[in-house]
């Protein structure tokens, strides 16, 4: 089972090796956290993935409302898997820290990317306007693979502005006119660009 192949510069001899190759079987932890922003959060985790010769393959984290909140996922080899989770709680004694064992699609993942679509849209603000433009977007069956808000100024008026910027994955038999209709018929005041 398994091995490499060794070839000489002379073309005359060639030198074959088999060498058993070991299969190291990986898991994948999805891990979130909320905590108190405060620097070296980031690197007390990361010291604790590398220490157990973890691979963080990605993460998305943000500073909320004097909180800091995150999701990062690691590959580890199986029989380090349960040490780093128990070491990764460890070290969140001072904040809120939750550990998921990933699926064998996310691995895959990592090869293939599914067709994906950005979302932006730009509106007035409103109380609702985050469950219209969801539901809209699961009435087409449209799934979401990022999805990020923020409410500001408007640079003229000061009137308050609802900015979305969203990562879709696009159904195959998505029409993108029909998608961009439903979208502009919750409000009149939306900007919608897809890409």
């Amino acid at each position: 089972m398994g091995g490499f192949c060794a070839v000489s510069k002379n073309t005359d001899d060639l030198i074959i090796i088999f060498a058993p190759v070991a299969f190291v079987m990986k898991s994948y932890l999805i891990v979130s956290l909320i905590a108190d922003d405060k620097p070296g959060l980031i690197e007390d985790l990361a010291v604790v993935v590398s220490k157990y010769s973890g691979n963080w393959l990605e993460s998305n984290m943000s500073h909320l409302a004097g909180k800091f909140a995150g999701i990062f996922r690691v590959s580890v080899d199986d029989a380090n898997a349960e040490l780093l989770a128990k070491e990764l709680r460890a070290v969140s004694t001072s904040f809120n820290l939750q550990i998921e064992s990933g699926d064998a699609d996310e691995r895959e993942g990592l090869h293939s990317k599914p067709n994906l679509l950005n979302i932006n849209i730009v509106g007035n603000d409103r109380p609702g306007i985050v469950m219209e433009i969801s539901q809209a977007l699961a009435q087409m069956g449209v799934n979401v693979e990022s999805f990020a808000t923020v409410c500001e100024a408007a640079p003229m008026s000061g009137d308050v502005l609802f900015k979305l910027d969203a990562v879709l994955k696009n159904p195959r038999n998505l029409d993108f006119e029909k998608l961009k209709t439903n979208l502009e018929l919750l409000a009149d005041d939306l900007i919608i660009e897809i890409e």
